[in-house]
């Protein structure tokens, strides 16, 4: 009568599948200078068709030993740590945690090798398919049941915690080790990033470290596909897709569907890299998302803390990063859920641009970042852009005060004034997106506003800032400001068009810049989001901006009118209460950022260094 292989497997043999003794007969041996049934206990461990009834025989065998299973047998663990537990019968997976549980209480010098095993299954295995006794392809594993076995590494991970406390000071190396290279497919990287998320559940003593890991991981995708590359991959893809098989009715009526940026719509990347990157920013979204809300609500705390430890991050990782293009979007979106949190990270930035002991490429990375954010996101009310436009220019006008007081003949030098000419370029690319806020409703009150800000005083001085700015950030101030008679420009763009910049250095060195060049070498960090999946969650919070038929860049019909409640508010000098107000610092964010505060004035802290 033939056993069917569940119940082989299920049942315990009548005899004896293996040759030799039991496992301490043959340690005994193994210690006397005997080492043939210890190589051979080996050799059957390695089996790859090794049974379930005989994994569970073992397993049994090496927990009532497992105190003599010192660093001397080292060799005999390793092969225990890769036998195939993970996704076998229930049985299997009890009794292999088990044992970890005794083996690592027992002998701690195996806790870095038992970390090691269960980490290297955070990844799918890679499926190799052969034809004719060649290998063809390969993929990674899509197995149904691959949930299941992450949950069962998980769980042997949390077992491995339990007994040995400190074994979060020796994970995150390993976490480190193990990340999968970043040319490996976007399945994989995104298997191994959402189980290391999943880990700061349970051990969320690690969340710094392990957001720090995934993000310098993040940003070799990001600096590897930059925005040209990836726009370019994708009109590529549009310009095959449209001469292979559309007709101009069908791209049409597709075009109507489609988000901005994204033609084809195809859920996928044209760019491999933006491929990879836009898989593991959806995973990160998504967690930040989880942390963040309890029952559909952000919970103030799990908030808070997650903001804190991705503001560590940004400082050390993403700040000095000058080509990245979408990981900074983390905090975009996490500033989102509170107002409090986006004004907490607005201050953080003003404070690394006003502190001349910062290094000049952090402070003037600092004025893009204030600048980039204050443009472009739609969470950010009226009150809140005119209180950071506040700061900006009365720094603006101290630092041009100090210069006029030196009695020395001011020079257009970045490397020396670095920090101002990115504050005012940040001013300048503020006042374009956002000028249409402060006028709507009451053109008199809001020219007498930005009338305030002395903006010929700016422009005029003798650093002069059009020259270095960004030539089309200053071609559509000069047109906007032109238009409100705020300040002529155009003499002084033409004038600088006419010479060379007169102290400029290359950071390569050499001699003066011209004057086709941009010195400040800066980028706006929220420019337009590329990637498809994860751009879902970032579209409703961002600002998009279209071309008037006066060729000045204005704001779009929903940024005009915002939210009706906060220009309101702003225009008739009334005080709201709760979250679309002016007043958050890092200091209240500590206390409560729910609570409300006064829209009169800016925040405390920055009233400090205005």
């Amino acid at each position: 009568m033939e056993i069917e292989d569940r119940d082989f497997l299920n049942t315990p043999p009548l005899k004896t599948v293996r040759f030799g003794g039991s496992v301490v007969e043959t340690l005994s041996k193994y210690k006397q200078g005997d080492l043939n049934d210890y190589e051979l206990l080996k050799h059957q461990l390695a089996d790859p068709e090794i049974k379930d009834a005989q994994i569970i025989t073992w397993l049994q065998e090496f927990r009532n030993c497992v105190s003599q299973l010192t660093k001397d047998h080292e060799q005999l663990i390793y092969t225990i740590l890769r036998l195939p537990w993970v996704g076998r019968s229930q049985a299997v997976v009890e009794e292999y945690m088990a044992f970890l549980s005794n083996l690592v209480s027992a002998q701690t010098v195996y806790l870095c090798a038992c970390l090691k095993m269960v980490v290297s299954q955070f990844m799918p295995r890679r499926v190799t398919i052969s034809e004719g006794g060649v290998d063809i392809s390969d993929s990674d594993d899509e197995d149904e049941n691959l949930p299941r076995n992450f949950n069962q590494c998980h769980q042997a991970l949390q077992l491995i915690t339990r007994y040995v406390p400190s074994t979060s000071h020796f994970l995150v190396p390993i976490l480190q080790d193990h990340f999968p290279f970043v040319q490996k497919s976007s399945r994989t990287l995104e298997c191994y990033v959402h189980n290391l998320l999943r880990v700061t559940v349970y051990i969320p003593a690690i969340r710094r470290d392990v957001l720090e890991v995934i993000v310098g991981q993040m940003l070799k995708l990001d600096v590897g596909a930059s925005r040209s590359d990836i726009e370019e991959a994708e009109e590529n893809l549009f310009q095959r897709h449209q001469s292979d098989s559309v007709t101009e009715e069908a791209l049409f009526e597709m075009d109507e569907d489609l988000p901005t940026g994204d033609p084809l719509s195809l859920g996928v990347m044209a760019h491999p890299v933006a491929e990879r990157l836009d898989s593991l920013m959806t995973v990160l979204l998504a967690y930040i998302k989880d942390v963040c809300h309890v029952n559909g609500s952000v919970h103030v705390d799990r908030t808070k803390e997650l903001y804190r430890d991705f503001l560590n991050v940004f400082d050390k990782l993403i700040l000095p990063t000058h080509a990245s293009s979408h990981i900074q979007y983390t905090l975009f979106y996490l500033c989102s859920f509170k107002l409090a949190l986006a004004e907490a990270f607005l201050e953080h930035l003003w404070k690394i641009l006003q502190n001349p002991s910062q290094p000049a490429v952090l402070r003037q990375a600092a004025a893009g970042y204030m600048g980039s954010f204050l443009a472009r996101a739609k969470f950010i009310p009226v009150l809140t852009v005119r209180a950071c436009l506040d700061l900006l220019i009365s720094w603006i006008h101290r630092y041009i005060d100090g210069q006029d007081s030196s009695g020395r003949q001011a020079c257009c030098d970045v490397n020396l004034h670095g920090a101002f000419y990115t504050a005012c370029q940040a001013v300048f690319y503020t006042l374009i997106f956002r000028h249409g806020a402060f006028l709507a409703g009451n053109m008199k009150k809001g020219l007498e506003y930005l009338q305030g800000f002395n903006l010929e005083r700016v422009v005029m001085c003798q650093l002069n800032p059009l020259k270095v700015c960004l030539p089309a950030v200053t071609n559509m101030f000069a047109a906007i400001t032109r238009k409100y008679q705020l300040v002529f420009c155009y003499t002084i763009i033409e004038r600088n068009n006419r010479h060379l910049l007169p102290v400029v250095h290359s950071s390569a060195g050499g001699d003066s810049v011209g004057t086709n060049t941009n010195p400040l070498d800066c980028f706006f960090p929220y420019d337009p989001y590329l990637l498809k999946r994860s751009g879902h969650l970032i579209e409703p919070l961002y600002q998009v901006w279209v071309e008037s038929t006066d060729s000045e860049l204005v704001a779009t019909k929903t940024d005009r009118q915002g939210s009706k409640e906060d220009e309101y508010d702003f225009l008739c000098g009334e005080t709201p209460q709760g979250d679309g107000v002016v007043g958050m610092t890092p200091g209240s964010l500590d206390s409560n950022p729910c609570n409300t505060c006064s829209v009169g004035s800016p925040p405390i802290s920055f009233q400090r260094h205005s």
